[in-house]
């Protein structure tokens, strides 16, 4: 089945493109679901650094850099890396990660407040920003499934916020939840946001070693912002004895907490932003739903997290809107596949047709 123009990779310049979208996908699966549980990890056992939640979910850029710098010392291409960067480019690089990284602090202020199931079902709702704004920003078409995909993922979150604010961790004030839940919704606008601005950059960038550069200088802003806030507030200093006298797992699982965090953190936003380069930022937003629900089941069987009522609808809706965009894909594929059997029918039977060649001859 051909890709349909939500699947096809923006440029040509992409070679084994399709080996590079299947690389993001199990980036960000493996990146969303851990960070998600990891992170939840940290504030269950007693962890309550909010600087230190922000700081990790960016902090991990360093990691491109080989990926990005080996290729060219390695001799396997004569690009030079960080050359092509236009004080444009850099700018709407800087200025993408310094709104990363408030994103990166709502979503903190929400995982900390809220069941893991809550915080990533509420998290969905990015996707009904999403389509508006892609709409507006990179010409995005509505289509039936993409519409239906919308509004379901809508009355899910409806659903929720009006069923789920009894949903609370022990010891958690209601004036607590409700800002971990606005928080949280912050959170998915502001990345709804990022998803179609980036992909309307990266109509410009001519391949994806130059997106993970853009990606590097993005996340260095959002860390630098990141760290002013841990210096600011004391944090730093904090984490030391936080490890050594509040986190209820002891100093060691302390630090493994905090390093496999800067890991899969950063594995999901470079999982994100190959998939926007490689695709749509609606494709991207699409499938980041879909983990959702994985990290909805991941909180209940890891975490014992409620799940009833509310919630189940709540999912049934998300997989359905889900399943209903992705049949779109299925029958747009398909469609196209079929005009361009038919073009090529016909263009075998035109040139086999003996009126066209005696046509040609008496022209």
């Amino acid at each position: 089945m051909p890709p349909s123009a939500d699947m096809t990779p923006h440029t040509p310049k992409n070679k084994g493109s399709l080996t590079l979208l299947v690389l993001n996908y199990l980036l960000l699966f493996v990146g969303s679901v851990s960070a998600t549980l990891l992170s939840k990890y940290y504030f269950i056992h007693k962890g309550s650094n909010i600087w230190l939640a922000t700081w990790v979910q960016c902090a991990g850029f360093p990691l491109l850099l080989p990926p990005i710098l080996l290729p060219y010392f390695l001799k396997l291409t004569t690009r030079r890396p960080f050359t092509q960067f236009t004080s444009k480019i850099f700018s709407i690089s800087i200025f993408v990660g310094l709104m990363l990284g408030l994103n990166n602090l709502l979503f903190s202020l929400g995982n900390s407040n809220l069941p893991v199931s809550t915080s990533s079902l509420l998290l969905s709702s990015q996707l009904v920003f999403n389509l508006i704004l892609s709409v507006l920003i990179v010409k995005q078409k509505v289509t039936f499934s993409n519409l239906n995909c919308v509004i379901l993922l809508t009355v899910s979150s409806i659903l929720l916020a009006l069923g789920s604010s009894h949903d609370k961790p022990p010891g958690l004030t209601r004036g607590k939840y409700f800002v971990g839940f606005f928080s949280t919704v912050g959170a998915g606008l502001l990345f709804a946001l990022y998803l179609p601005v980036m992909e309307k950059v990266y109509r410009k960038v001519d391949c994806y070693s130059m997106m993970m550069e853009m990606q590097v200088a993005m996340e260095a802003a959002a860390t630098a912002l990141s760290t002013v806030l841990m210096v600011s507030n004391g944090a730093f200093g904090g984490m030391v004895r936080e490890g050594r006298e509040v986190f209820d797992k002891g100093e060691t699982l302390y630090w493994v907490t905090v390093v496999f965090n800067v890991v899969t953190w950063q594995l999901c936003f470079m999982g994100t932003a190959g998939m926007v380069f490689l695709t749509t930022s609606l494709t991207g937003g699409i499938c980041m739903t879909a983990l959702m629900g994985i990290n909805v089941l991941g909180g209940v069987v890891v975490y014992g997290d409620k799940f009833g009522g509310v919630k189940v609808v709540s999912t049934v809706l998300c997989v359905w809107g889900f399943c209903s965009y992705v049949y779109g894909i299925y029958i747009k594929s398909k469609k196209i596949r079929e005009e361009e059997d038919e073009d090529r029918t016909e263009m075998i039977e035109m040139s086999r047709s003996p009126s066209v060649h005696n046509g040609e001859n008496s022209v």
